[in-house]
């Protein structure tokens, strides 16, 4: 895991323990995981956790337990786990919308994913070459093994989300419920994935030079970031046009009537 994703990562799960919609006791699921996963929960405290992928490499995650796991097609009942979680691995699906789907469907109380945003500043940087479209890197630092879609050789199209597409997402899959969005920026970087290669290294200290303007821009432009992360939140509410029916969410014929003014 990269150094700059990882430090965001144990600090957004740092954010969402002070709000106290975490807790260290809460049973959590993380898919795509690895070694770099165990190492950020172990270090917050997190006590009850299962760490899967599709790549048994990745089973040594004690104290932990590990299980193989398709992301895009979990084996769990709904509402297994408190909480679900990902981090840089639904652009490694054919599905990214699939797989977060999954996460919230296993999920009882929210889901929590770490991901790239699409942004006008990452499709500039995408155009001038300072960052991959297709997860080229990812694939050679693997040799040429795996490390691309669903693990396998083949490169993935990095696939970047924003706030209103993560909203959408989720209010198509479950339009009977409210929800509660955060959302965590920060800027920094990508260094460490220009340690490879004379030309890149290179390059990467040209960019080292720039952090102090780059991260002035993202303070006024958080949006902007290259680190982004959402948590979703199930409230457990209804839609307010909606009442609990025997069968399950049903439409409130006097709500409806009156928001139409029939």
């Amino acid at each position: 895991m990269a150094a700059e994703r990882s430090g965001f990562y144990r600090r957004t799960l740092e954010s969402l323990l002070a709000r106290g919609v975490l807790d260290r006791s809460m049973s959590m699921l993380v898919v795509a995981g690895g070694r770099g996963d165990r190492d950020v929960f172990r270090s917050l405290g997190f006590r009850d956790v299962t760490i899967s992928n599709l790549d048994a490499q990745t089973r040594d995650v004690e104290p932990y337990r590990w299980e193989r796991q398709d992301a895009e097609a979990l084996t769990y009942e709904a509402d297994a786990f408190d909480w679900a979680v990902v981090s840089a691995g639904l652009h490694h699906c054919r599905s990214p919308h699939r797989a977060l789907l999954e996460l919230y469907r296993v999920a009882r109380r929210g889901l929590f994913a770490l991901e790239a945003r699409d942004s006008a500043l990452m499709r500039a940087a995408i155009r001038l070459g300072l960052v991959d479209e297709y997860e080229l890197a990812a694939v050679a630092d693997h040799d040429f093994s795996s490390g691309g879609v669903r693990n396998t050789p083949v490169p993935n199209y990095v696939y970047r989300w924003t706030e209103r597409e993560v909203e959408k997402t989720i209010a198509s899959a479950a339009p009977h419920a409210r929800h509660e969005f955060l959302w965590f920026h920060e800027f920094e970087l990508p260094l460490s994935s220009f340690e490879v290669g004379g030309a890149r290294r290179r390059l990467g200290r040209v960019l080292g030079a720039l952090r102090p303007a780059a991260r002035a821009v993202a303070r006024l432009a958080p949006g902007q970031g290259n680190l982004f992360a959402f948590a979703v939140l199930k409230a457990g509410a209804l839609q307010p046009w909606l009442r609990t029916g025997d069968d399950g969410p049903a439409p409130d014929e006097a709500e409806i009537r009156r928001r139409l003014g029939l």
